[in-house]
């Protein structure tokens, strides 16, 4: 069997070192936040800085990459809820599995705001994933299982308000986000027979 082509072998190694980088880009983010350095990054990779760059011209390109990976995995989630029998416990296993996501990668939070959240393919991603929360959030609103005014926008806000209410216990007390959770869930579903005293976002934008 012939060998690889020069550029064959080429367009390996380029896959093969975007792949390491995102792995170790995702880790250092998710442990220290967007402050970690391009050098420690490429260092956990095992690859030079030039290398970074040749793949993600920025910081940002490379933070847009990571959310977009994130972003996918909980839109994944929650397509596979839409179809569950009980809408109550599959909008409650998309705040879940949100909130997992948001403790686990101290990233997720602090980018909002940057010029990655801007990138095109993230707001699409965002989009996409308001449109299957309001998904999940129809079904158990159509079902009388949360109250009336509840938005899938709502829903996907609520998520982050868990992660950055439960922050400051996180280090001592891991868990303590599911704590806030269910107070969170308790209030979307409860019938108090009052309306909202403000009217939901038209659509989810974090700039």
């Amino acid at each position: 069997m012939a060998g690889k082509t020069p550029a064959g072998s080429a367009r390996s190694d380029a896959v093969r070192n975007r792949r390491l980088l995102l792995d170790a880009a995702a880790e250092a983010f998710a442990e220290g936040g967007v402050e970690v350095s391009i050098g420690e990054i490429a260092q956990r990779a095992g690859v030079g800085k030039g290398t970074v760059f040749r793949h993600f011209v920025s910081k940002d390109e490379l933070l847009a990459a990571i959310m977009l990976g994130m972003l996918d995995e909980l839109i994944d989630t929650a397509s596979g809820l839409t179809t569950a029998d009980d809408p109550g416990a599959a909008l409650k296993g998309f705040l879940t599995a949100g909130v997992q996501i948001f403790v686990r990668d101290r990233a997720f939070c602090e980018v909002i705001g940057r010029p990655s959240l801007q990138h095109a393919e993230v707001r699409a991603a965002i989009d996409r994933l308001c449109d299957v929360a309001e998904q999940l959030t129809a079904r158990a609103r159509d079902r009388g299982l949360v109250r009336p005014g509840i938005t899938g926008t709502d829903v996907a806000l609520l998520m982050a308000g868990v992660q950055q209410t439960a922050a400051p216990l996180l280090a001592a007390e891991p868990q303590a986000w599911r704590r806030y959770l269910d107070l969170v869930f308790d209030g979307i579903t409860a019938s108090t027979g009052r309306e909202l005293p403000y009217p939901p976002p038209s659509h989810l934008s974090l700039a």
